[in-house]
């Protein structure tokens, strides 16, 4: 590890992650080749420093301040922790600090889950991303999904509950893959909550086959005390779409990384998102899109809102090969600031090497319009109502782009309870 890019408190949060790896290692399952490389790379990496570009403005020294443990007993009672989940009526998959409990969970009769150890998909770099490598290195547990060839699974959710560990900090790092056959379609609500202080890394592979169509919703109301680390691969075959919508209120600190390539014709991807936070919160959304196939189409907008001394990061990147003819790509981040001590970051990027393309990005931060807040309030619209009113507005764009009924309805719900817990 380079002493140059670390810093003294990276170097040992990266120990302590390897010295638990090797107390685990005789009882992890799954490919042992492929965590002893995986805890190689993470010991020559460890983790990454804000003079890395990629984590330039997301600092991980508050998560390497704190001591994570295994938990001496698994947690039993969640009912709290259940009765936050959306009412939505699906087969569901729980996990409880990133161990399956099929005591809570109902499997889908039409779909293939494996259970029981992580799922180790082939899309996921642990060379490239420091906390991929650690999530290889210590995963215990996950879900293998797989729809077959023209099956219509409809919905399924995955929820990932986060405790304390029964009076000690815990880390844990779910790894999950989902595959869809050609034609086939399915709708993943993925929603993680929790209280307390814990880490959460989870990885996800997701391949969607010819004409194959997956809806994937992410809803993370982690505890505000939490850190939330989510990276996700996608591979989208010709004709094939992966539409995403990530709302994010909860976690100390949070970072979703998707990484999507359109690797066939005429492939799209979707990843929308909107972010709430307040007080210190840190939320950081990257993205990078490969268009590495002709006629292919992407779509980006995220929205921010920022209250307190929260601050908000969006990364996007747009790469089209020379191949990839006919692409059009768009990408679109906007934010609005509701304290002079909030801070938004914006860093699009396009990285085009064909040249019959339509690209565009663009990034916008505001405030409320006090000409639209006195329109309101002229009319009798309490103060508050009216802020809401506006917010509300803002983010309809991302929000509305949400075509599962009781999907949106989870996000409009959970984006009202935030309102009513105050800035």
């Amino acid at each position: 590890m380079s002493a140059a890019l670390k810093t003294g408190v990276l170097d040992l949060a990266a120990e302590a992650f390897l010295a638990r790896y090797e107390g685990l290692r005789a009882r992890l399952t799954g490919d042992a080749a492929l965590r002893e490389q995986a805890a190689g790379l993470f010991r020559s990496a460890g983790l990454p420093g804000p003079r890395e570009e990629a984590w330039r403005y997301t600092a991980l020294r508050p998560l390497a301040e704190v001591r994570f443990a295994e938990p001496l007993t698994p947690v039993e009672d969640c009912a709290d922790l259940l009765a936050r989940l959306p009412a939505i009526s699906a087969p569901r998959l729980v996990f409880v600090d990133g161990r399956f409990r099929e005591d809570l969970s109902r499997v889908p009769e039409c779909v293939a889950v494996r259970v029981g150890g992580p799922a180790f998909g082939g899309l996921a770099d642990p060379a490239r991303e420091a906390l991929v490598a650690l999530n290889t290195m210590l995963a215990e547990d996950g879900a293998e999904i797989a729809v077959a060839d023209g099956v219509d699974a409809g919905t399924l959710m995955i929820a990932s509950l986060g405790t304390s560990g029964a009076g000690r900090i815990g880390a844990f790092h779910p790894r999950h893959a989902i595959t869809l056959g050609r034609g086939a379609k399915l709708t993943l609500v993925d929603v993680a909550i929790g209280e307390g202080v814990y880490l959460n890394n989870a990885v996800t592979s997701v391949r969607v086959a010819e004409d194959a169509a997956l809806t994937h919703l992410r809803l993370q109301m982690e505890s505000e005390a939490a850190f939330s680390i989510a990276t996700i691969y996608a591979e989208v075959a010709a004709r094939g779409t992966y539409d995403s919508f990530t709302l994010t209120l909860g976690a100390r600190l949070s970072r979703a990384e998707i990484h999507a390539r359109l690797a066939g014709p005429e492939a799209i991807a979707h990843l929308n998102a909107a972010r709430l936070l307040r007080g210190v919160q840190h939320g950081d959304f990257t993205t990078v899109v490969r268009h590495d196939a002709p006629n292919c189409a992407s779509r980006q907008t995220v929205k921010t809102v920022l209250a307190g001394k929260s601050r908000g990061v969006f990364q996007g990147k747009i790469e089209v090969a020379r191949i990839a003819q006919k692409t059009d790509g768009y990408q679109m981040n906007q934010a609005m600031l509701l304290s002079p001590d909030a801070e938004m970051d914006s860093k699009p990027q396009l990285e085009i090497y064909a040249d019959d393309v339509k690209c565009s990005h663009g990034a916008t931060v505001g405030e409320i319009d006090p000409e639209q807040l006195f329109y309101l309030r002229s009319r009798g619209v309490p103060q508050e109502m009216a802020r809401m009113m506006l917010i509300r507005a803002f983010l309809a764009e991302a929000i509305d782009g949400v075509a599962h009924d009781e999907g949106r309805a989870a996000m409009e719900a959970a984006i009202e309870a935030w309102w009513e817990q105050g800035l």
